[in-house]
C-alpha cells in the first residue's frame, strides 16, 4: 500500500445521483474547496429515473442531460474541481421498474462497481472519501450500493494484487455522511403536527422516515460550514428540476429544520475505526493526515 506523497489535499465524495452533493453534504464540500482542498465528486448515474416537470426539460434532449447539467451548475457554486461519471443508470426507488433496467446502479455487481470506484480513488489520488451511510441516507438502493462500491474499493485502490493499470493508493480516512437522529425526529413529530404521514414521506409517499429514525449511527466529526453556506444554498438552486432542495410542500416545517439543523453535516468515520470510547468529535476531516 502507498501514502499520498504530495503536499496537496485531496478530497473525494463518491455518490449516486445529481443533486445528491447539494442536498446532502455540499456545504461540507463548499468548505474544502474554498480552504484550497482539491475536491472531486464521482457521481455514479445521471439520475434518469428523477420525475421532472416537463417545462424544466425545455432545452434539454433527456432527463439525464437536464440533471447533468444542473449537476455542472451546483459543482461550479460548490468550487468542485471535477464530475466523474460512473456510467450507471438511476434504479429508482425500491420497487420501481427502473431497478431491472440493465444498466440499473442497484443491479450491478458489487466487484464491478467497486473496480470503477478504485480507478477514481488510484486517479486522482485522495485522502479523504466521503460517500453514504450504511442505509444510503433514507434506503434508496442506489445510495446503498454506492456506499457498498466505495467501502471495498477504499481497500481494493491499495491492493497491490489489485492491477489496473495504475499505482496503489491508500486513503488515510473514510467517512459516511449521517442525516442527524435528532433532525429526523423532530422533523417526524412536525410533520405529524401538520398532519402529515412520516411514514410515507416524500414526493410519491415512499420514504418511511419511523422506519430511518430507529437506525441510529455514531457521530465522529461535525463540520461547521456557516461561512460558506450561501454557496451551498445556490448550488442547490441549480437542481431546479428536484425541487431546489426546498420543502415546497410544508415551507414552514423547511424554515423550522434548517433553523436548527443548518450550517453543520454530521460524519460517521468507518476507517480508521475510532479507538473504545471516542466521545470527542473531530471538526476537521484532515486531522491527523500526514
Amino acid at each position: 500500500m502507498t501514502t499520498v506523497d504530495r503536499e496537496q489535499r485531496v478530497l473525494l465524495a463518491v455518490l449516486a445521483h445529481p443533486d445528491d452533493e447539494s442536498f446532502g453534504m455540499g456545504g461540507t464540500l463548499a468548505l474544502y474547496a474554498h480552504r484550497g482542498v482539491e475536491v472531486h465528486l464521482v457521481c455514479a448515474t445521471r439520475g434518469e429515473a428523477g420525475e421532472v416537470d416537463p417545462a424544466h426539460l425545455k432545452g434539454y434532449g433527456s432527463i439525464a442531460e437536464l440533471r447533468e447539467a444542473e449537476l455542472r451548475c451546483a459543482a461550479a457554486h460548490l468550487g468542485l474541481s471535477e464530475v466523474h461519471f460512473l456510467g450507471y443508470r438511476d434504479s429508482g426507488m425500491v420497487g420501481s421498474a427502473d431497478n431491472q433496467h440493465p444498466q440499473a446502479l442497484a443491479a450491478a455487481r458489487l466487484d464491478e462497481v467497486a473496480t470503477r470506484v478504485a480507478h477514481y480513488i488510484r486517479k486522482l489520488r485522495p485522502q479523504v472519501i466521503l460517500t453514504f451511510d450504511p442505509i444510503g441516507g433514507y434506503r434508496h438502493p442506489d445510495h446503498i450500493a454506492i456506499h457498498k462500491a466505495t467501502v471495498k474499493a477504499f481497500h481494493l485502490a491499495g491492493d497491490i494484487e489489485h492491477r489496473n493499470g495504475l499505482l496503489p493508493h491508500q486513503p488515510q480516512k473514510l467517512y459516511f455522511h449521517l442525516i442527524p437522529r435528532r433532525f429526523l425526529r423532530l422533523a417526524v413529530f412536525l410533520l405529524r403536527l401538520f398532519g402529515k404521514n412520516p411514514s410515507r414521506w416524500g414526493e410519491n409517499a415512499d420514504i418511511d422516515l419511523v422506519s430511518i429514525v430507529s437506525q441510529d449511527f455514531p457521530v465522529h466529526a461535525e463540520i461547521d460550514y456557516r461561512e460558506v453556506e450561501q454557496r451551498k444554498v445556490a448550488a442547490s438552486a441549480c437542481h431546479a428540476s428536484q425541487g431546489s432542495g426546498g420543502n415546497t410542500r410544508n415551507p414552514i416545517l423547511g424554515r423550522v429544520l434548517n433553523t436548527f439543523f443548518g450550517g453543520r453535516d454530521v460524519f460517521m468515520r468507518a476507517y480508521p475505526p475510532p479507538e473504545p470510547g471516542f466521545k470527542k468529535r473531530e471538526r476537521d476531516l484532515f486531522s491527523g493526515i500526514f
